[in-house]
């Protein structure tokens, strides 16, 4: 290990040892067993003992480490920590890292291992002494923590074309069948398929992806992206009432023998009628990003622009990937499932609720929407 390496552990092991001090308080010793501290490679990085008042303690085995994943957590780290209970079951694992995502937490705790990070983020559970720490720290990487990387994350229009497509058609698939029907670029595909990789999202057998998570996918496209600030909406009342401009809608889409997609209705409007869980809200309508397509739209549906107290808001799509797979329901375009999904779940106030219930539904449901291959990629659905 380089010098400088060594130094940033050491100052990441201090920095956790003084952490779980603070949080004990002056009745408790967290100390390093500096005989205990292995010289190379042994699997971990430093022995803790924490001791109460009474004398009574507890070791345990910690790995630092600069970045941690869900895939380390379900692999290495659950390998070790197997093999500790097996010699001792009174030795624990606890994991120091500057973060740890909300995803890799889960998979720390379904596999029994402690772990602290720098942001707050804590759990531990000690029989003996009884100990019991569960606190919860940043859910995105603070700036200062966020280490270099060449895999690209899930922001950004062109991952959320490759989200969409993963959602939206079942595997099996190769990276290159997916950059070619998402048009995208064979390198990118593969770095974020990497990325999903790490979190667990996609499952490979060699270069074929043979499983995804797209629940899981889905939230955490929404984790990393904003339905309001990414679609830059255009506030609008109905004078007439929302129900007057759905009718418009509809009409519209009789008059053109169900065939027009220049408007895709998201958000709860279209939420509720799938999955109903409120009444309300705002009507959301997605346009091509056109200068002209708000103003025109606005006039053909009948709204009038408002500063305050919007019925409608008018969304601009940055990307086709928006357009692609969309649903008819009840005589209305609608965009697909896991754009709905996204958009709840992205959006504000109780959009995310939603957002959950729509997941519900498409998984109830899901012989209905999702393609059997990346040749119907193209195919509406039809409720």
């Amino acid at each position: 290990m380089e010098a400088s390496a060594q130094m940033q552990e050491k100052a990441l092991l201090e920095q956790g040892r003084a952490s779980l001090q603070d949080l004990l308080g002056t009745n408790w010793e967290v100390t390093f067993r500096a005989d205990q501290l292995p010289e190379g490679d042994h699997g971990w990085d430093a022995m803790l003992e924490i001791k109460s008042a009474d004398g009574v303690y507890v070791q345990m085995l910690v790995d630092a480490r600069r970045r941690v994943t869900p895939k380390d957590a379900a692999g290495p780290l659950t390998s070790m920590a197997h093999l500790v209970r097996r010699v001792s079951q009174y030795t624990r694992i606890l994991v120091i890292a500057p973060w740890i995502s909300p995803l890799t937490q889960e998979a720390l705790r379904a596999n029994g291992i402690d772990y602290l990070d720098l942001s707050g983020n804590i759990s531990l559970r000690v029989s003996r002494p009884a100990i019991v720490i569960h606190t919860h720290g940043a859910d995105r990487a603070p700036a200062g923590h966020r280490p270099p990387s060449s895999k690209p994350l899930l922001t950004g229009l062109k991952a959320g074309r490759l989200v969409r497509l993963l959602a939206d058609v079942a595997p099996p698939y190769r990276a290159s069948a997916l950059a070619q029907g998402a048009k995208l670029s064979l390198p990118y595909v593969s770095r974020l398929l990497d990325t999903l990789d790490d979190q667990l999202l996609i499952e490979r057998d060699g270069k074929v992806i043979v499983s995804v998570d797209w629940q899981g996918l889905l939230r955490a496209r929404a984790k990393q992206t904003d339905l309001l600030r990414n679609t830059e909406p255009a506030s609008m009342i109905a004078p007439n009432g929302v129900k007057a401009v759905l009718n418009r809608l509809a009409a519209l889409n009789r008059d053109s023998l169900g065939s027009r997609r220049e408007l895709l209705v998201t958000g709860s409007y279209a939420a509720r009628s799938l999955a109903p869980i409120s009444v309300g809200g705002q009507l959301m309508l997605y346009v091509q990003e056109h200068p002209l397509n708000v103003e025109t739209w606005a006039d053909e549906l009948g709204l009038m622009p408002v500063s305050e107290g919007a019925e409608v808001l008018i969304l601009r799509a940055k990307d086709d990937s928006v357009w692609q797979r969309p649903m008819m329901v009840g005589g209305l375009w609608q965009v697909g499932l896991s754009q709905l999904a996204t958009d709840c779940l992205s959006g504000p106030g109780r959009m995310p609720a939603e957002g959950e219930k729509i997941l519900e539904f498409m998984a109830a449901n899901e012989h209905v929407w999702r393609k059997t291959d990346l040749s119907r990629q193209s195919e509406a659905t039809h409720f």
